[in-house]
């Protein structure tokens, strides 16, 4: 049993430190460190403006209140217990996934064009009996 025990450990151990399971895991705690950054470019830089440009509005406070008093903002329903639909906060978070997206693929694009074009290995040589097979196939063509 013991040594059962010691087998699965290392196979774990060997999948777990495998090179793509590794840079997995570095992938997605630098993603988790940029999505705030994200956010706070989202929600402190972009949204202002933008609302602002659209006469000072906020769109975190856009919701409908299905049941529950009438309030003005999103917090104070809340607050009151309201049931309600965020779709501003909503649109914030589609807001945010274009822009990682966007850079995502400018981090991407600029990896690819970093990275040296492979030189295209010459078609292998065809071996002896793959001539002899050719010649062979070309005199029945012809007939002979």
């Amino acid at each position: 049993m013991l040594r059962e025990g010691r087998t699965v450990f290392k196979e774990f151990r060997d999948f777990a430190m495998r090179g793509n399971v590794v840079d997995l895991a570095v992938g997605i705690i630098i993603g988790a460190a940029f999505t705030g950054i994200v956010n706070s470019l989202v929600k402190d830089i972009l949204m202002p403006p933008i609302g602002f440009i659209m006469g000072g509005i906020d769109f975190s406070n856009f919701f409908l209140t299905l049941s529950g008093p009438d309030v003005e903002t999103l917090k104070a329903a809340q607050d009151a217990g309201a049931v309600t639909i965020n779709y501003g906060v909503f649109l914030n978070a589609v807001i945010n996934f274009l822009i990682v997206a966007f850079a995502i693929f400018i981090l991407v694009k600029q990896i690819n064009r970093f990275k040296k074009a492979e030189e295209a290995a010459p078609p292998p040589t065809p071996s002896e009996s793959e001539k002899l097979l050719a010649e062979i196939r070309d005199l029945l063509k012809s007939g002979r």
